[in-house]
């Protein structure tokens, strides 16, 4: 099959198809506005390929072979299948789409980033779903070359170069307790926020250590971790139900009535927020769309 396909002309496709269509010459040449004899050159050539008359003398015109009958419709099938992969690609119209778009997302991405996208997400694109995955930092590539995900959400300080990413916002820390927490009534000091309990995040699992206590190393000091969990819903539900205390992204905690935020007494490093994508969709219209809406949501 290869070699047959490379012997033919795609014009050749075309010229028989008006041939069909018309079954006269002199149609098919204006229909195709080629010269006449031209088109009569290009019926020579696929008698020869198709190793048939294909067009016969009749008394009105001509007549179609049992071979051209054969082909017209197969014929007209594959040139339109042609035209549609050729054709520009068309504007996406989020209100007539349905779309199931896959993103890989932390607990934390969900509330920050995904959340405030969804209310405009639905009203655009009705039709749509969106499922979301756990975010997988050593999947994230290979699952978005297989077309697993679409999206990823991450740190930029972590987001792997193979992937194109757009800066979504800039994270800071905050300390964050319970309403009403007896210790956080204004800014602590450093010796009043080391001595307080801690949660800590550590998406691994089972971690004690983070950025908050390097950056307390750095001045000589140590906190109290008390307790480590995998999730960020989990360290809020804790915090506001009990008098432990965590370094929170601000993002997280921001009107939240259940919480008291107040700056901590040591400075510990943010991160940027990034989305990710691969080349595969880079161009493609929806996936474009789709990534502006989540950018516009999360903006500021």
């Amino acid at each position: 099959m290869d070699n047959t396909l490379r012997r033919i002309d795609l014009n050749l496709l075309v010229t028989l198809q008006a041939l069909l269509d018309a079954q006269n010459v002199t149609r098919a040449a204006a229909r195709l506005h080629l010269a006449q004899p031209t088109v009569s050159v290009q019926l020579g050539r696929l008698r020869d390929l198709f190793d048939d008359p294909l067009l016969l003398p009749g008394p009105r015109g001509m007549r179609t072979t049992a071979r051209a009958d054969a082909l017209r419709a197969p014929l007209a099938d594959a040139l339109a299948a042609l035209e549609r992969a050729v054709a520009p690609t068309r504007a996406f119209d989020p209100a007539q789409a349905s779309n199931t778009w896959q993103v890989m997302a932390s607990d934390y991405g969900e509330s920050t980033v995904l959340l405030p996208a969804l209310p405009g997400l639905r009203r655009a694109a009705p039709g749509t779903r969106l499922a979301v995955v756990e975010l997988a930092p050593r999947r994230m590539v290979e699952q978005a070359e297989r077309g697993d995900i679409d999206l990823a959400f991450h740190i930029a300080s972590d987001a792997p170069p193979a992937l194109h990413h757009r800066p979504l916002f800039t994270e800071r820390y905050v300390l964050a307790g319970r309403a009403g927490h007896p210790k956080l009534k204004r800014r602590p000091t450093l010796t009043q926020f080391c001595a307080l309990e801690h949660v800590i995040v550590s998406p691994m699992g089972g971690g004690f250590h983070g950025v908050t206590d390097e950056a307390l190393a750095r001045v000589g000091a140590q906190r109290r971790v008390a307790l480590s969990v995998p999730h960020f819903l989990y360290l809020r539900s804790v915090i506001s139900r009990t008098d432990m205390v965590a370094m929170v992204p601000a993002r997280l905690v921001a009107d939240d009535p259940s919480l008291r935020v107040v700056e901590a007494p040591i400075d510990v490093p943010g991160y940027q927020m990034v989305m990710l994508w691969h080349e595969r969709v880079h161009r493609d219209p929806a996936h474009r769309w789709l990534r502006d809406q989540i950018a516009q949501a999360v903006k500021g």
